[in-house]
């Protein structure tokens, strides 16, 4: 793919900025996946800018406020040409700080995106997401919030992660939401049944957390054991044990598929995801995260990828096999609840 060949773009909500159609996560520059290479990081959120990847996701959870300050200075660089995405809501427990809990209360809310403002250095965050669902706080009132801080400028679109399509629905009533994050992968299409059909009513954006299954739909890991000692995916349960096993079978027909297309695995995963937008007739906007500027090269290589009607019927049925949940503790998914 040549430099001048810049990924499509597609709009994120119904008056939200045109974004490139993949955008970057970028959680792992600075949390969660083992030893990081922050000059390797500089240069990948460079690439993904000339390759036209626009839309740079982060969060406050994401090392106690780090990734966000990493990234500042890019986005300071390129203010007029990255749409910066943050959220708010995971919170350390006050009596285990090596515990999350749930926040979506007022005080909690303005407290958390003056914090971001500051350690991003910018006027205005462009997507706010609620990161997590806090149920003891009625949606309506969280939104209810977050509006506020669009009235007041610190906020210019409001989106959603790990919600059901009643909340989704409840919230767009209150102000509209332009993107609701949620994992959907090969590996993860909980969402297809209700929360696609409702953003898909509502006019909101998918954007696809994790649409490589944290790296395993890729091959570049077989087993927990596999990953560094600080890699968080060493706790998650279809990483370990006979669930791994179970779940690497499952990458065969991608290898077929990838074979027939002259693709890497990851390319055929991601192709899958953003080829659910005309499936689905909705803008989805994945956001699979590197620290390599060559994985972000062969990552946006994947928006040019379109798999046959026998591709999908032959990755059709892995997601109703995959062994193990998403998560240790699934009260931070929309699992349960729709």
């Amino acid at each position: 793919m040549t430099d001048s060949s810049r990924i499509a773009t597609a709009r994120l909500g119904a008056q939200g900025p045109e974004v490139g159609v993949q955008g970057l996560g970028c959680m792992g520059m600075s949390f969660a996946y083992g030893p990081t290479d922050a000059d390797a990081s500089r240069a990948t959120l460079e690439r993904a800018l000339e390759l036209g990847v626009t839309l740079y996701d982060t969060a406050d959870a994401y090392g106690a406020g780090e990734n966000e300050k990493f990234l500042s200075p890019f986005f300071k660089a390129h203010r007029d040409e990255v749409v910066i995405a943050t959220k708010f809501a995971l919170a350390i427990h006050p009596d285990d700080p090596t515990k999350r809990i749930i926040r979506n209360d007022a005080p909690y809310i303005r407290q958390c995106v003056e914090a971001s403002l500051k350690r991003l250095d910018v006027d205005a965050i462009d997507l706010y997401y609620m990161h997590r669902r806090d149920v003891n706080v009625p949606i309506e009132e969280t939104v209810g919030v977050m509006a506020e801080l669009v009235r007041e400028g610190k906020v210019k679109h409001l989106g959603l992660s790990e919600v059901t399509a009643g909340e989704l629905r409840d919230a767009h009533a209150v102000h509209p939401i332009a993107a609701v994050q949620s994992e959907w992968s090969l590996f993860s299409r909980d969402i297809e049944a209700n929360v696609v059909p409702a953003a898909r009513e509502l006019d909101v954006t998918l954007v696809p957390y994790s649409p490589l299954g944290r790296g395993f739909l890729t091959g570049s890991f077989a087993k927990a054991e596999d990953l560094t000692t600080d890699d968080f995916r060493r706790q998650q349960p279809r990483f370990t044990g006979e669930n791994a096993a179970a779940n690497g079978a499952l990458l065969d027909p991608i290898r077929t598929v990838a074979e027939s297309h002259d693709a890497s695995l990851g390319q055929i995963a991601l192709a899958w995801v953003q080829q659910q937008a005309a499936v689905h007739n909705l803008p989805v906007i994945p956001i699979p995260g590197t620290r390599k500027p060559t994985r972000v090269e062969e990552n946006a290589g994947a928006t040019r990828i379109e798999l046959t009607q026998e591709d999908l019927a032959l990755l059709e049925p892995i997601a109703s096999k995959v062994a193990g949940d998403r998560y240790t503790d699934m009260r931070f998914t929309s699992a349960g609840r729709e």
